[in-house]
This record gives C-alpha cells, sequence and structure tokens, in this order.
C-alpha cells in the first residue's frame, strides 16, 4: 500500500468516525448538542482536524443525510423483496406490498429520529428535486418509485403519485413524533393510505 492510498483510507476513517460521533450525539441528545466542539472532543482529535473533513456542522448533517439516503433507500428495497416473495401467491400482492413498503419508511423514521431529521427537517445544503440532488437522495426516491409506480392508477404520472404518497407518509411520520397523532392507530392509518391511494 503507497503513503498516499494509506492517507486516503485514514481519511476515510476520520470521516466515518466523525459521522457516526455525530449521529450518536443527535440520536442521544438531539441535533442542538452536536457541535464542532464536542465532536472533537469525543472523536479525541483536535477541530481543525474535524474542519479539515467538514466545514462546519451543516455539512456534517448533510452527510449524515445522505448515509440515512442509502440506509432507508436499502430498507425500501428489503422490504419490497420480502413482501414480494411473501405475498406472491397472496391475491393481494400489490397491496400487500404497498403496505410493507409503507411501514419500512415509517420503521425508518421512527428508528432513526436524529437521521430523519438530517434528511428532511434540517439544512445539510442539499438540493431536492433538483439535477444537483445527490444520487442517495435520488436513489431513497427511485425506492419508493420502483413500487409505488405500479399502484398509481392509469394514466397517473408514477412519480407525481410518489410524490404525494411519500408526503404522506412524511406527514404520518412527523405527526406521529410529534405527538399529534394517537398512537394506537398507526396501523390504521397505514392501511387507509394503501386503501385510498394506490389504485389496486
Amino acid at each position: 500500500m503507497s503513503v498516499q492510498e494509506r492517507k486516503e483510507r485514514e481519511r476515510a476513517g476520520r470521516e466515518r468516525l466523525i459521522l457516526a460521533t455525530a449521529r450518536e450525539l443527535a440520536e442521544q441528545q438531539g441535533w442542538d448538542a452536536v457541535t464542532t466542539r464536542r465532536l472533537a472532543e469525543r472523536i479525541e482529535y483536535s477541530q481543525p482536524v474535524l474542519y479539515s473533513h467538514f466545514r462546519g456542522k451543516r455539512e456534517i448533517i448533510g452527510a449524515v443525510a445522505l448515509e440515512g439516503a442509502a440506509e432507508m433507500a436499502a430498507a425500501l428495497r428489503a422490504a419490497a423483496s420480502a413482501s414480494s416473495s411473501a405475498a406472491a401467491s397472496a391475491t393481494d400482492g400489490p397491496r400487500a406490498r404497498v403496505t410493507s413498503l409503507a411501514r419500512a419508511y415509517l420503521g425508518f423514521a421512527e428508528r432513526n429520529p436524529a437521521v430523519y431529521d438530517a434528511m428532511f427537517q434540517l439544512d445539510g445544503g442539499l438540493a431536492f428535486a433538483t439535477e444537483d440532488t445527490p444520487e442517495p437522495l435520488k436513489d431513497a426516491f427511485a425506492a419508493l418509485l420502483e413500487r409505488l409506480g405500479e399502484v398509481a392508477g392509469d394514466g397517473v404520472n408514477p412519480a407525481l403519485f410518489t410524490e404525494v404518497f411519500w408526503a404522506a407518509l412524511h406527514g404520518l411520520a412527523t405527526l406521529t413524533r410529534a405527538g399529534r397523532l394517537p398512537p394506537g392507530d398507526a396501523e390504521r392509518r397505514v392501511e387507509l393510505l394503501v386503501d385510498r391511494l394506490a389504485m389496486i
């Protein structure tokens, strides 16, 4: 291994450590607790070393959002794949797949609240719905589109349908987490969303 390769590997390792520490701190205490000073203390590097990787908290939030988008895409595809094989012989195959997708989305948001905030609530400097949108964000949307496109209905633009379905899921995730919706009806909400929006 060359000196340059070793330096690049060490740099990538420090970046992973910074992001993992930021995520852990944010999940434990919220994003307000994530400061460059606290991160530097926790990872035992100086603040200048931290700044050599990220220009500040906003860039860290953006990097965490991109990691989260990749993880969400993988979770959505895993749920869709699992429901496809389980529902292959069921009469409501598409319904089961879309329901599984919705549950996977909401489950991801519930299990990873700080990451979800980084993705959709905080300013990480990321562009959405433009040509400049980073690939992990496009891929997370594609993971929804792959399954929802089949239930959009005749004459409905699949991407537009996916945006509306995603907006409904985001609303459910956000309102549930804020305690604005009674927790006992979570499953009924998912069923109602699938029944009313998906043309199955």
